[in-house]
């Protein structure tokens, strides 16, 4: 996904690293590691494989996840423990991915359900899944691009 930085002296601290070490030295750095992945196992964040290495103040995160909510919660928890300015993310995630749709002239959420879902039924996903950037059904316009989520899923 990239790289994202956060406020280095901000953050939670965490285990070992509540003597605020993380930082100062190559070995602290590498301690961090093991602590911030029991953060975020303690989280119950589902990550298979999770590692976290960290070198001065990079935290750079490897696994698998189910979902995109999973991988920027593992993001967010590594970035905002203290001591760490930058999380290199390397995650994977499962998730097929994200399908976008841009409406034309004549198009309708239903219209658009029925055709990605096969059920017209089915819109109120896709308002669900743009909010709230959309206040209403009804308001979408042409060139507007919507985000269509999988099948049962927002």
């Amino acid at each position: 996904m990239g790289l994202f930085d956060f406020v280095k002296d901000a953050g939670e601290k965490l285990g070992e690293l509540a003597g605020g070490i993380l930082g100062r030295d190559d070995d602290a750095a590498k301690a961090a590691g093991p602590e911030i992945e029991k953060a975020v196992k303690g989280l119950g964040i589902p990550v298979e494989n999770l590692a976290v290495n960290v070198e001065k103040d990079v935290a750079t995160v490897r696994g698998t996840t189910d979902n995109q909510p999973d991988r920027e919660r593992v993001v967010l928890v590594t970035g905002n423990t203290q001591g760490i300015a930058q999380v290199d993310d390397q995650l994977e995630v499962r998730a097929p991915e994200p399908r976008f749709h841009t409406v034309v002239s004549g198009d309708t959420l239903s219209k658009i359900a029925k055709t990605v879902y096969g059920d017209a039924m089915k819109y109120p996903a896709i308002f669900e899944a743009n909010r709230p950037m959309l206040s209403h059904p009804d308001k979408i316009y042409p060139g507007q691009v919507l985000r269509i989520p999988e099948e049962g899923g927002a």
